[in-house]
């Protein structure tokens, strides 16, 4: 799908970064750009940068980068089509009815029969459960206390006694088996042909925000293994970046989302009013759930299992909302397993109580550490400090970091002077006081002077991109043969002309490259780290540098190419004069 330039440019301009990617990722403003915790890799401190100048964002740790297309083709793994047309619609554009290439209309046609085939699949488990051979399934849903009502509200159903009959049922619906195998609904062997493997079981379809069924879930009835089994990926369902009962969730307006570990829980706490349930589905919690989750809610409610496998899962979801920049607390759901025995057993007036008396996830990591160690033995006891110690140094805000140091020295008799000895001596081991050496002028690299060259065409690039007035500076002395790389050249030239235009726009030349990683390239050579200069002298020193050395790299790149480049001689002779006059000239940063 073709749409011209101006249309595209249009649509990007009326979406500001920082708007729509601060949808996705909790960010906080620090100098001229917004920070948050990358959505596309681990981390606990924030390298995630996202510039309204350039309308650009880019990580330091994973070098993730790019503009608001790219973005939501990374982050959603939208085609860039499906991009365009999402941003289109939030800002109000139209667009125009554009005629797809073959290979699209095939994708974004198989896609829809995909959803179509599923959709039928839940009108096929919805039908079975209320006949009279899905009795097994419905027996075991009433005997949950789940009523007509919430079964029909999340669509429940049951695979019959075999695995073939929903095949032939959506064969007759006119699906092809290339069509039912790729939906994730069977599989095919030599032995048995095609044939689903959700049978027996009652199912939970699995649906996007926007209400499509997109997999399934299935519960065995029986003993059989294994308990639960859930659809593969495909091209509609990535397990990872979806949650079960967030299309409903998503519009509780509650303040907080519940995130618990299975799809009887959701349900019954939806049953009993708790519209904001979610559960992971058949994985262990994610960082892009985590990042799915910011767009509804800044609080997270763990209600894992109270046993130790989920402990352990609480654990692990609080380090993962921490990164996300979310707020988690942990539900108590003792002595009680699961939100769906505690409230039969106790009601939601008694599951309420337990909402609002939800613990500080940090405190409950430090309880759960607590019961790891002998509080009696003197030895234990100093060993449970030093993990204390090591906890708080997570911690990246130096406030936040004393706050919850003097809450729990108090909270566990510890000396807050102690503690806080042993959390700088830890800092200072991890190197987070450390810091970060870095060459004046930013181009150094004895050991590799051809990458030296590349690192000083890319600081130009940056350093333009953040101060355009430079250009008038640049052009004196720099022409587009002076770079060297050809996608340097191209960022160049479309630069340039831009400038000279008076119309640059960093985030717009990302759109010129239509491979990805060429995009992530691009994206990079706007924000390669720049020497921290404290002085107009030391400015203009380091700017100097960097045009001699993309100057010299210059000349001796056209060097080595004598004897075959016919014009390699006349570039080389005219880029020895001009590094000369360079090397005399003197910058002032006005």
């Amino acid at each position: 799908m073709y749409y011209p330039e101006e249309l595209v440019e249009e649509v990007r301009a009326r979406n500001d970064i920082v708007d729509v990617i601060s949808g996705y990722v909790s960010l906080k403003k620090k100098g001229s750009n917004y920070w948050g915790c990358c959505p596309f890799h681990n981390e606990k401190t924030p390298s995630f940068s996202v510039s309204s100048n350039k309308q650009m964002y880019y990580c330091f740790g994973c070098h993730a980068s790019g503009n608001v297309y790219t973005f939501l083709m990374k982050y959603e793994n939208d085609t860039f089509p499906e991009a365009i047309k999402i941003l289109a619609d939030r800002a109000g554009v139209k667009l125009p009815e554009v005629e797809e290439t073959p290979e699209q209309k095939k994708k974004a046609g198989k896609r829809m029969r995909l959803l179509e085939v599923n959709k039928e699949a839940a009108k096929y488990f919805y039908y079975m459960l209320r006949d009279p051979r899905g009795e097994v399934g419905m027996r075991y849903l009433t005997g949950r206390k789940l009523t007509d009502e919430t079964m029909h509200h999340f669509g429940l159903g049951y695979a019959g006694k075999n695995g073939e009959q929903v095949v032939q049922y959506l064969r007759k619906k006119g699906f092809t088996d290339e069509e039912i195998k790729d939906s994730g609904l069977a599989m095919f062997s030599e032995q048995r042909g095609l044939r689903s493997q959700f049978w027996n079981r009652v199912m939970f379809p699995i649906q996007d925000i926007n209400h499509r069924v997109i997999g399934f879930g299935g519960r065995v009835m029986g003993d059989g293994e294994p308990k639960y089994l859930n659809s593969p990926e495909t091209m509609i369902f990535d397990k990872r970046r979806n949650l079960y009962g967030l299309n409903f969730a998503r519009t509780a307006r509650t303040g907080n989302i519940i995130l618990c570990e299975g799809y009887m829980d959701v349900i019954a706490m939806h049953q009993a009013g708790f519209t904001q349930a979610v559960a992971s589905l058949g994985t262990a919690f994610t960082v892009e759930q985590a990042n799915l989750l910011h767009r509804y809610a800044e609080n997270i409610l763990l209600a894992y299992d109270s046993d130790g496998a989920g402990t352990k899962a609480a654990l692990r979801g609080i380090g993962i909302l921490r990164e996300a920049g979310l707020t988690g607390k942990v539900i108590n759901m003792r002595p009680y397993k699961d939100p769906d025995e505690f409230i039969k057993n106790l009601g939601k007036e008694a599951f309420q109580e337990r909402i609002d008396q939800a613990e500080n996830s940090f405190y409950f990591e430090i309880r759960i550490l607590s019961e790891q160690y002998d509080q009696s033995d003197p030895e234990q006891r100093t060993k449970f400090h030093r993990e204390i110690a090591q906890k708080l140094c997570e911690f990246s805000e130096d406030l936040e970091r004393e706050n919850y140091l003097q809450a729990i020295a108090e909270k566990y008799m510890i000396r807050p002077d102690d503690l806080r000895k042993m959390v700088i001596g830890y800092a200072s081991q991890m190197g987070i006081a450390r810091p970060i050496p870095r060459p004046r002028s930013g181009v150094q690299n004895k050991s590799d002077p051809s990458e030296s060259g590349r690192k000083s065409q890319r600081l130009l690039i940056t350093w333009i991109g953040d101060d355009p007035s430079l250009y008038t500076i640049v052009r004196k002395y720099i022409s587009l043969e002076d770079f060297t790389e050809e996608l340097y050249r191209k960022v160049a030239e479309k630069m340039f002309a831009e400038l000279d235009n008076g119309q640059f726009q960093p985030a717009g030349i990302i759109s010129m490259f239509e491979d990805e990683e060429e995009q992530r390239q691009a994206a990079e050579l706007f924000h390669t780290t720049l020497p921290e200069l404290s002085t107009k002298q030391e400015r203009e020193r380091a700017f100097h540098d960097i045009l001699v050395s993309v100057k010299r790299n210059s000349y001796q790149y056209y060097m080595a190419q004598l004897g075959t480049d016919v014009n390699a001689v006349k570039k080389a002779v005219e880029g020895k004069k001009a590094l000369e006059e360079l090397q005399r000239a003197r910058i002032s940063l006005e």
